[in-house]
């Protein structure tokens, strides 16, 4: 089964401004599609003849699997929140390469980092992405209570950096879960639409508690009732069944922003290696 995962890779710029050519700082573990994962930056390259001039960025697999087909996405994300610099790698892991590892020498050129990347905490960010695809061998990992994480992160509203304004009531969010979980998002948040550069947005023809559902289910895959993270279409369905129709379409809204992915050179190169993806996605969007 096709599964995806996005998160923050923070690097502390002073700490790592001095450290050796080939000398990387580690992510956490991400565990993907049954495997581990690991994501390396050299802060100065990890080849000699650059001469430090660059920053390299690799993805590792973390695990003894064999096989493993992925795709990588990293992106640094600038002083505006803005992501920029995407790159993009499809490869089956662990690679021929020395260490098994695939990404890029030269990701990110140093000078930038301090004009365009460095945040007033002192760190530049990379979001990466791992997508894991069908087959290859699964090792058993604990199920995962990242959506638990997430939905105390919302009820907190810490580092939260958008409001959502409607019918008298606040809703806090992040703009980086909401654009990793929804293209919707993503293109309103982090695009060139007017909302990206807004501190609160005013909800329109949806009602705060509808509003509300979504936004936990963006945070968490549970539904109101859930008592652990599942598929539910026919919870979903009891629960949409008395919404209007304009509310609806926040969940109608997918089929067509796969319709637009599949229009994209990524979708189109991903999809004439493994064609069976395409059929995957809209197996379970559902008809």
């Amino acid at each position: 089964m096709l599964e995806s995962r996005v998160f923050e890779f923070k690097v502390d710029y002073l700490e790592t401004k001095d450290m050796a050519i080939g000398r990387f700082v580690s992510s956490r573990d991400i565990s993907v599609g049954g495997h581990l994962w690991r994501v390396n930056c050299f802060p100065n390259g990890d080849w000699v003849d650059d001469n430090g001039k660059y920053v390299s960025v690799f993805l590792k697999l973390a695990d003894k699997s064999k096989n493993v087909k992925a795709v990588f996405e990293a992106s640094m994300v600038g002083k505006d929140g803005k992501p920029r610099r995407r790159q993009w790698a499809l490869d089956v892991f662990p690679t021929d390469c020395e260490n098994g590892d695939w990404g890029w020498k030269q990701f990110v050129e140093r000078s930038h980092l301090l004009p365009d990347y460095v945040k007033d905490d002192g760190c530049f960010t990379i979001v990466c992405g791992i997508t894991v695809l069908p087959g290859g061998d699964a090792l058993d990992v604990a199920p995962s209570d990242m959506g638990a994480h997430l939905g105390r992160l919302l009820d907190s509203g810490d580092g939260s950096d958008v409001a959502f304004v409607g019918g008298g009531e606040t809703f806090r969010a992040h703009r980086a879960v909401l654009a990793a979980r929804s293209p919707v998002f993503r293109a309103q948040l982090l695009g060139s639409m007017a909302e990206a550069a807004m501190p609160s947005i005013t909800l329109h023809d949806v009602a705060p508690a509808t509003f509300e559902i979504m936004l936990r289910f963006i945070y968490t895959d549970a539904l109101p009732g859930d008592e652990k993270l599942r598929d539910s279409p026919t919870e979903c369905c009891r629960i949409c069944s008395p919404w209007p129709i304009s509310e609806k379409s926040f969940f109608a809204e997918e089929e067509y922003n796969l319709k637009k992915a599949e229009l994209t050179d990524d979708f189109v190169r991903l999809r004439q290696k493994f064609p069976s993806i395409l059929d995957e996605l809209k197996e379970k969007m559902g008809p």
